[in-house]
């Protein structure tokens, strides 16, 4: 048997194929198009996400191991979490998809901090609304687009589109669905979060919640685009983040999961719901009625470094060389590393909030300006599982990972062993966990974890630079301290 998870991310489209133990044996990956046809929008074109799901399982069928594996037993759905992807009955768009990273709305979700419905909201749900969050999304789509939504069946989740045109299932889990409308104990919608956020009138857009997850079978469609049997199993969710706990065995309350992707996501299981506490972040139910992850999402990780190496005419290739250039604290320079322009959403929720880089002097150079940018990265994850009550170690992934500098940088910073799994694609293996438990197929996934743990490489933090970082980021919380009042004072 096989299993192909696939994780329709952001900027790249990931397929991975699994076999019979659960071992990751080949990949394909395609890009993935972001416009922006404003300033501060983002959006997507379905049809585009869809041909790029379709080339990379038929790249990945080609494979030497998919030859050999023969068919898969499932293909396993995730992706990007948050936005608004409107469709009609058929899944088909009705306008581009509004991404995650979308500013739009900006003004909404202001105005939501400031008469206190999102306060309201994340006492409710446990999740803190921000731009890109799909309830200021519909609000501001309510308000000037509204034949738009009059014409869409569904205001839908990435991988919700994709798992609806490959199989005609219209459905949602429960980690999406928490986005935020989502009852965290009864796992139903909650009417009273919609009145809150004036959307009451469109509520049959939001797609039915199903447990453990939506599950379906390849239609003739979607056997056509990806070149699998029709009636393949098919399944989807839990979104990316979720997803990439599960797929990192991290499912005890304390025990902490970092995503060093294009979002910073740091994420700690908990095992009670605890609404109190400055609003932010996001409470995802995780496969079981008494665990929850405590998701702090910071809008940008990767993406910062990205915009720091193209400044310089640099590429990733060369990351680890200079943080090896620079020092520890970077010879002074320090970074605040708010690069999006919607602001922040973890651990606080500031949408003006915007990115320093303080200390520079002629005698400044590019490798200190990425170190500083690295460290600060890193003070901002220590900032989010503080907020998220981490008190055990850490699992980590993402593309950042790949640069072993930055690894030891993370542990130094966190204070704690960093645990690396075995295989990148967590994300689509985490979906594969899922994806066999909500079909009921016939798997030792208990002895997959047991292989991936022994397998699963821990660094640990050094001592002498844990008492340096210690020190830093005492003046970085500061530091962000009197950044957020002068946020605050710009918006008046």
């Amino acid at each position: 048997m096989s299993y192909i998870g696939v994780d329709v991310g952001t900027s790249v489209i990931k397929a991975a194929l699994f076999d019979d133990a659960g071992e990751q044996c080949a990949l394909e990956s395609a890009p993935a198009r972001v416009v922006s046809p404003h300033e501060a929008w983002f959006e997507q074109d379905m049809e585009e996400v869809l041909a790029a799901v379709a080339i990379v399982v038929r790249g990945l069928l080609k494979s030497a191991a998919a030859q050999t594996a023969g068919p898969p037993t499932l293909l396993a759905l995730t992706g990007q979490g948050d936005g608004v992807w409107l469709v009609d009955g058929a899944g088909r768009a009705v306008r581009p998809a509004v991404s995650w990273m979308d500013a739009r709305a900006a003004g909404i979700a202001d105005r939501w901090q400031a008469d206190g419905v999102s306060e309201t909201v994340f006492r409710r749900t446990g999740g803190a609304m921000f731009p890109g969050c799909p309830a200021p999304v519909l609000a501001w789509l309510d308000a000037h687009e509204p034949r738009v939504l009059d014409r869409a069946v569904t205001a839908a989740y990435c991988k919700d589109v994709v798992m609806q045109r490959l199989t005609g299932v219209r459905a949602t889990d429960t980690s999406d669905a928490a986005l935020p409308f989502l009852d965290p104990v009864t796992r139903t919608y909650a009417t009273d979060v919609l009145d809150a956020c004036g959307l009451a009138h469109r509520a049959d857009l939001l797609a039915p919640v199903v447990e453990p997850g939506p599950t379906g079978v390849l239609n003739d469609e979607g056997a056509a685009l990806l070149g699998l049997a029709v009636g393949t199993p098919v399944s989807a969710g839990p979104f990316d983040l979720p997803a990439c706990a599960r797929g990192s065995g991290v499912d005890e309350p304390g025990a902490g999961h970092l995503i060093v992707g294009t979002t910073l996501a740091c994420q700690v299981v908990i095992d009670g719901l605890d609404m109190s506490g400055e609003p932010a972040g996001l409470t995802l139910p995780l496969g079981r009625p008494d665990r929850w992850l405590r998701s702090m999402p910071a809008m940008v990780g990767t993406a910062a470094l990205d915009w720091v190496l193209a400044l310089i005419g640099r590429t990733h290739d060369g990351v680890d060389e200079l943080l090896a250039a620079s020092v520890p604290g970077a010879h002074g320079v320090r970074c605040l590393p708010y690069f999006s322009p919607a602001g922040e959403r973890a651990p606080f929720l500031e949408s003006g909030a915007r990115a320093r880089l303080d200390g520079l002097t002629v005698q400044t150079t590019p490798a200190d300006v990425v170190r500083a940018v690295c460290e600060g990265i890193a003070y901002a994850a220590r900032h989010c599982f503080e907020a998220a009550g981490l008190s055990g170690d850490v699992a980590i992934c993402g593309g950042g990972v790949r640069s072993k500098h930055w690894l030891r940088l993370f542990a130094d910073v966190l204070g704690r062993p960093v645990h690396v799994a075995p295989s990148a694609e967590v994300g689509a293996y985490g979906a594969v966990l899922a994806g066999i438990a909500a079909t009921g197929l016939d798997a030792d996934t208990g002895a997959w974890a047991t292989t991936r743990a022994a397998a699963t490489t821990v660094v640990g933090p050094g001592a002498d630079s844990t008492r340096l970082y210690a020190g830093e980021y005492d003046r970085y919380r500061a530091t962000v301290d009197r950044a957020r009042t002068d946020w605050k004072e710009r918006q008046v």
